[in-house]
């Protein structure tokens, strides 16, 4: 049965393959799409074309596909929303997720628009019409051919966050620390939690015991497990 459902989820993905590269081609240079294998996290990058994110076939999953692996089954398709990778391009992506025919969700098609020279044309047009309205403060996105850089940057991002070093924090802001990389899906990924500890300096014992704490908490605030 397992192999007749691999057999499925290949099918799939060998069926969506020319589909990557005519969707990019489409757009153009300003787009790429790429077409992941969640059955393979660390390297899910199945097909690509384009080049707006840097990835590569062979590459990873972004912390946007953290968050799809970690939500499981329930995870939904996230469209046309905009955000800024860490070199500051903005990117307006979506985010389709396939399911085979149990409705097991084992990978995701996603297309990436650079879209920072259209903000540069509007700002540009806004100030010829007087208006001076304030950007909005987007998100920062990882995109990364390796996890582990993916899983070390948000954990960076986090740990700057609380504006100090793991030595620094009080209990509450560790617990919020590993809150926010659970709710990024970060430790759905295997070896998180190892790779995790060794970026704060902290044992893998004390790693898992903050994470069940924090999701502990988790449960207490809504109510009960999501």
């Amino acid at each position: 049965m397992a192999d007749e459902r691999d057999a499925e989820r290949d099918a799939i993905l060998a069926a969506l393959t020319p589909v990557v590269d005519g969707i990019a081609a489409t757009f153009g240079p300003v787009c790429d799409v790429v077409l992941h294998d969640y059955r393979n996290p660390g390297k899910s990058v199945v097909a690509v074309a384009g080049s707006v994110t840097g990835r590569g076939v062979g590459g990873a999953m972004s912390e946007i596909g953290m968050r799809v692996l970690a939500r499981g089954d329930e995870a939904e398709d996230d469209l046309n929303y905009v955000t800024r990778t860490r070199s500051g391009t903005l990117v307006k992506s979506s985010t389709m997720v396939l399911r085979d025919s149990t409705g097991a969700v084992f990978g995701a098609l996603c297309v990436n628009v650079d879209v920072s020279a259209v903000t540069q044309v509007h700002g540009l047009l806004g100030a010829l019409a007087g208006l001076d309205a304030a950007p909005a403060e987007l998100p920062t996105t990882t995109f990364g051919n390796d996890i582990d850089s993916v899983v070390d940057a948000l954990v960076d991002v986090h740990q700057s966050k609380q504006r100090g070093s793991w030595a620094e924090l009080d209990r509450a802001e560790r617990l919020e620390l590993f809150g926010g990389l659970d709710s990024r899906g970060v430790f759905a990924v295997r070896g998180a939690v190892e790779q995790v500890a060794a970026r704060l300096g902290i044992s893998r014992a004390s790693a898992y015991n903050y994470l069940s704490r924090a999701r502990a908490a988790h449960d207490t605030s809504t109510g009960g497990p999501a």
